[in-house]
């Protein structure tokens, strides 16, 4: 079993084969997890990786091509600057590079960049997989109240440089365009699942944030 604080090689060498990329992907690998444990990172960490991999799992089978939403998976969060607003759009370049220079065919290295990409989160995917990614990248709004209290103090923690009245503001304004959405989850699995204690801790931690809970359905 890997370390609690580190990825598993051995998964990732079973998904490297699995999408037919060339050689054993263990350079790519040790950089993943180098990035994954940068000093900075508080939340977005080898945690959060192995968390959503448990996820994926737990629901492989709704995906159409779940290898590459495991592969957006590893990738998604590969570049994380918390005063960075490309992050995402680094994180996608990175898979589209890696995976060209892997000889994995240009369709399939697209499709993992732009589900890297769908992790914007700046609107709910209507593509399953897409849909599948961001729901369970988000699947921590609707952990138990530790859980996501825990989750709230550790992105806290990541922006610890900006002003509390500046972080309140912001962070208010980023939970409730989740909250007014129709659905914070796209799937059925995850609406399911997490749905209701999504909404709860969310409207809680904006009355905490000082901020509103206005919902739209």
């Amino acid at each position: 079993m890997p370390r609690p604080e580190t990825l598993d090689q051995g998964r990732w060498t079973g998904l490297w084969r699995r999408l037919g990329a060339r050689g054993d992907g263990l350079s790519i690998f040790t950089a993943l997890a180098a990035a994954y444990a940068e000093p900075a990172r508080v939340y977005h960490t080898t945690e959060h990786i192995r968390d959503c991999l448990t996820q994926l799992d737990l629901c492989r089978n709704s995906a159409g091509r779940a290898d590459e939403v495991e592969a957006a998976i590893w990738f998604h969060d590969a570049v994380y600057q918390p005063a960075g607003a490309d992050n995402e759009e680094r994180s996608a370049a990175l898979a589209r590079t890696a995976l060209d220079q892997s000889g994995l065919a240009q369709e399939v290295t697209a499709r993992i960049a732009e589900l890297v990409l769908a992790t914007q989160h700046l609107a709910a995917p209507t593509e399953p997989d897409a849909a599948l990614l961001c729901d369970i990248d988000l699947s921590i709004f609707g952990r138990s109240r530790a859980v996501f209290a825990e989750f709230e103090r550790r992105i806290r923690r990541e922006y610890a440089w900006v002003p509390e009245p500046v972080y309140r503001t912001a962070r208010a304004e980023t939970l409730e365009a989740f909250l007014r959405r129709r659905s914070i989850y796209q799937t059925g699995y995850f609406r399911e699942r997490y749905e209701v204690p999504a909404r709860a801790n969310l409207t809680r931690v904006l009355k905490e944030l000082g901020g509103g809970c206005t919902t739209d359905g």
